[in-house]
């Protein structure tokens, strides 16, 4: 199983991104699929999560501002990140627990980062 970020990159303050992230490979079904960041020197955090029934969780820090989403057929996650901070500057981290093909336990499994700069 793999999963594969895209999205990051570089915007002011106040603009948006919208991040990605699709799990491929011989998936039987995810539970939980999270976006995670981490900013140089500090621990990484949860940022925002989806159920496979579609109940989300954010940290307070983003409240308002991002919205997850994801598409089951596709295997893939979605945050819209809006009015961007430069405190929101980090490397973002998908996750999900992924059950496959063949195997009885769910297993987490991570994405590369991709790096978020907000910055004017």
């Amino acid at each position: 199983v793999q999963l594969q970020a895209s999205g990051g990159g570089l915007v002011q303050p106040g603009g948006s991104l919208r991040l990605s992230c699709a799990a491929s490979g011989s998936i039987f079904s995810i539970n939980d699929m999270d976006w995670y960041r981490q900013a140089p020197g500090k621990q990484r955090e949860l940022v925002a999560a989806i159920t496979s029934g579609g109940s989300t969780n954010y940290a307070d820090s983003v409240k308002g501002r991002f919205t997850i989403s994801r598409d089951n057929a596709k295997n893939t996650v979605y945050p819209q990140m809006n009015s961007l901070k430069p405190e929101d500057t980090a490397d973002y981290y998908c996750h999900a627990a992924v059950l496959q093909l063949e195997e009885i336990d769910f297993r987490d499994y991570w994405g590369q980062g991709t790096q978020v700069t907000v910055s004017s």
